[in-house]
């Protein structure tokens, strides 16, 4: 077989292998969109998936986790060890849905076992896109390049209008402060982000302030919801009894 013909057949199996490719990352979603179509109102958690059960940001995760549980929100982490076990397990012992969307890679990542409904994937992007969709809210932790990578995805979405506005929550001052002003330093000054961009953001220090901000979401989310559809959905039932659960909580 000459030269070109054996050019001709590795061409073949590229443009092959790219449309499998195709077709596992569909299946992905496919099988996303199916299995968490009935989740919600959920909070996505994010954070280092270093973190050890005696660490502080563990604890903290835990305590946020569950008591937003306590109150009838689903709970989405990335399935892992760390901070995304602390919420899982948070959300599990609160007897709310626990949702894991796992990824496999090298180092870190394997499935904690406190998730009841627990997906893997191949792909970042796909899970990417599950994190976000579900999400009222997300509550983001130190961590390290991937919790970076989620934080600045969200921002970027948001900034760009390509996803309405929802609370992105950085939980320990001491962590995201000096991130912050750099971005109030460097980038602002530099013109590379607005000055009202930083307020896309909120940081916390207390579970009490992640479930004060959620609540006030909650209720412009299901007023939003209200106007669109004209009469309440499933969806906005659930988020209905969530509000009234914080009302009372508040009333005690």
């Amino acid at each position: 077989m000459n030269k070109d013909s054996l050019k001709i057949i590795e061409e073949l199996k590229l443009r092959q292998g790219d449309t499998w490719r195709v077709l596992k990352i569909m299946s992905e979603f496919v099988q996303g969109f199916d299995d968490l179509a009935n989740v919600g109102p959920a909070v996505t958690f994010f954070g280092s998936s270093r973190s050890k059960e005696k660490d502080k940001y563990y604890r903290l995760a835990y305590e946020t986790a569950f008591n937003l549980g306590k109150i009838g929100y689903a709970i989405i982490t990335g399935g892992g060890p760390g901070i995304m076990e602390a919420a899982n397990r948070g959300a599990y012992d609160s007897g709310t849905l626990s949702v894991g969307l796992n990824i496999e890679i090298p180092r870190e990542q394997h499935p904690n076992r406190y998730q009841n409904i627990s997906l893997k994937f191949d792909y970042f992007f796909v899970r990417k896109v599950m994190l976000l969709k579900y999400s009222l809210a997300y509550v983001i932790f130190p961590g390290g390049f991937g919790t970076f990578d989620e934080l600045f995805e969200a921002l970027t979405l948001i900034q760009t209008g390509k996803s309405y506005r929802f609370p992105i929550i950085l939980f320990g001052r001491e962590f995201w402060e000096p991130l912050i002003e750099y971005m109030r330093n460097y980038m602002v000054r530099f013109g590379t982000i607005d000055e009202s961009d930083l307020d896309l953001t909120s940081l916390v220090d207390t579970p009490q302030e992640v479930i004060d901000i959620i609540y006030k979401r909650s209720k412009e989310k299901y007023k939003f919801l209200e106007e669109y559809y004209g009469e309440e959905t499933s969806f906005m039932e659930k988020l209905r009894r969530i509000i009234r659960n914080h009302e009372d909580l508040a009333h005690r």
